[in-house]
């Protein structure tokens, strides 16, 4: 029998073997966009975060309706928001924004990743970077959606935000003094007359002011600092301080009512009233 004959009678016999096996594997039924949001959610109430945003962008990849999509998207940020993956919940932020614009959860988007940016703000001794970009989302937000229900709790962080940015000025001019750069150190008291006279901190600022102007022999400038400071804060324990700079026969404004001109410090105090 030729040899080619057994070869193709051999190869035959195997495909027909072959051919008569049920394959070992079976196709696995599609996952249940919802019942996977629900093992999702479970896990999100348990605390489980790390697990639950896991399976909130399953959800997303398999849903095929929008709406679902976008709700599983958002929570997917939340729950990375919640374990501290600030640079990964602010991208899943921003990729819902794009993809999902008219999406009604788009504002609470926005908020959040304000939030996101806020938690990151560390003392005033660190890095100023992280401030200003929270100040500038905050802004973002408040000057697109300034009468929603999130505008308020921004609006009450941002103040914060504007103590911390004087904060951090207050301790740059305090270095600059410790190693006796006064001009810089003026410079930085003089942010915080201007753009930060709302806060607790102007009353140090102004009598840094008046030991730094005392000290380099500016007498007119250190009286001028000290006059603001006591005719607006003349109980406070820094005007104590600046009135000892100063020699006893200097003698500060005394308070009187408002005329028709007001300085800075006057109307702000106004407006608390």
């Amino acid at each position: 029998m030729p040899i080619k004959f057994l070869i193709f009678l051999f190869s035959t016999i195997f495909l027909i073997s072959c051919s008569n096996k049920k394959p070992d594997y079976q196709l696995k039924p599609k996952t249940d966009p919802y019942e996977t949001y629900k093992e999702a959610y479970e896990a999100f109430e348990q605390g489980d975060f790390f697990y639950a945003q896991k399976k909130f962008f399953e959800v997303e990849l398999s849903a095929k309706r929008v709406e679902v999509a976008a709700k599983a998207s958002i929570m997917a940020c939340y729950s990375l928001y919640s374990i501290n993956f600030y640079n990964e919940a602010t991208d899943c932020i921003d990729k819902f924004l794009k993809k999902y614009p008219a999406n009604q959860e788009v504002i609470y988007a926005e908020y959040l990743k304000s939030i996101v940016f806020f938690e990151q703000i560390q003392d005033e001794s660190k890095d100023l970077e992280p401030l200003n970009k929270a100040n500038k989302e905050i802004n973002y937000f408040l000057k697109k959606y300034p009468d929603t229900e999130y505008a308020l709790d921004l609006n009450f962080k941002k103040d914060l935000i504007i103590n911390q940015l004087a904060a951090k000025e207050l301790y740059i001019a305090k270095y600059y003094i410790s190693v006796q750069k006064w001009i810089p150190a003026i410079n930085r008291l003089k942010v915080i007359l201007e753009k930060y006279d709302q806060t607790i901190f102007i009353e140090e600022a102004l009598h840094r002011l008046v030991e730094i102007n005392y000290f380099i022999g500016l007498q007119n400038e250190a009286e001028k600092y000290a006059s603001i400071l006591g005719y607006n804060y003349n109980s406070s324990e820094w005007y104590k301080q600046s009135f000892k700079v100063l020699n006893k026969d200097y003698k500060l404004l005394k308070k009187k009512k408002f005329g028709k001109k007001e300085n800075l410090i006057q109307k702000i105090i106004k407006k608390i009233r």
